[in-house]
């Protein structure tokens, strides 16, 4: 396998060969951090956004759809609100809008934004935030060389699913990924993948850290969950 990184191999030259292994520090899972007491923060009128028969405002492939008003988000409890990245707003991410610039400077087509009315407890007109979706797609994980399980069936969108429960080691190919900086695998649309650009880019304006992420997980998608530990503890070494 030879002169293509379609392949899980490339050729140096000279018949020199590297694997396209999973690298430390080259792509990562970008998430909303969970747990908390909850941000208390209601989609006012999802409602009447929505369009039949769809039960959320996303639609199946993602984007949005033609809005009818601006979505209207209220704080219904003082002393709660949202961090500035929080979900689930009707299979959105929020926002807030420093947030959005860092996203924006990186890889402003890689992702679509609907600005909200967002109304504090009080009835005041709280910070500007945007309901958020990644918004593009690219079957770029290498999967001979990468740790993931895969579900075949009829069943699933393209018919497989990448089951991350648990844990992956995820190696790109990265002639797909090109100059794409945040995108979702048509295989398991709910999980976000960044470069390290990126991730440098969130890092650097405060987000993603402890001891206060800022609602922004990242998690290094060449050790995540299980293989993040030792090796004797994979399942494939058990």
């Amino acid at each position: 396998m030879t002169g293509s990184s379609d392949k899980s191999t490339f050729s140096l030259g000279d018949g020199d060969f590297v694997i396209n292994r999973p690298k430390e520090g080259d792509f990562y899972i970008l998430d909303v951090e969970m747990g908390g007491p909850g941000h208390r923060v209601v989609f006012e009128n999802e409602d009447e956004l929505l369009t039949p028969p769809r039960l959320i405002l996303r639609p199946k492939d993602g984007g949005f759809p033609l809005l009818k008003a601006k979505p209207r988000l209220r704080q219904t409890q003082k002393g709660r609100t949202v961090r500035d990245l929080d979900s689930d707003f009707s299979g959105y991410w929020l926002v807030s809008e420093p947030l959005k610039q860092v996203f924006e400077s990186i890889d402003p087509e890689g992702f679509a934004f609907a600005e909200c009315e967002f109304i504090l407890h009080d009835g005041s007109v709280g910070p500007n935030h945007y309901l958020c979706d990644v918004v593009r797609t690219l079957d770029a994980v290498d999967e001979k060389t990468s740790k993931v399980k895969i579900k075949l069936g009829e069943g699933f969108p393209h018919g497989k699913y990448y089951d991350t429960s648990g844990g992956v080691s995820l190696a790109f190919r990265k002639n797909v990924v090109g100059p794409a900086h945040v995108f979702r695998t048509p295989f398991n649309s709910m999980t976000i993948f960044c470069d390290r650009v990126l991730r440098d880019a969130i890092i650097d304006r405060g987000f993603g850290k402890k001891p206060n992420r800022r609602g922004v997980l990242l998690t290094d998608a060449s050790a995540d969950g299980i293989y993040g530990l030792p090796a004797k503890y994979w399942p494939e070494n058990r």
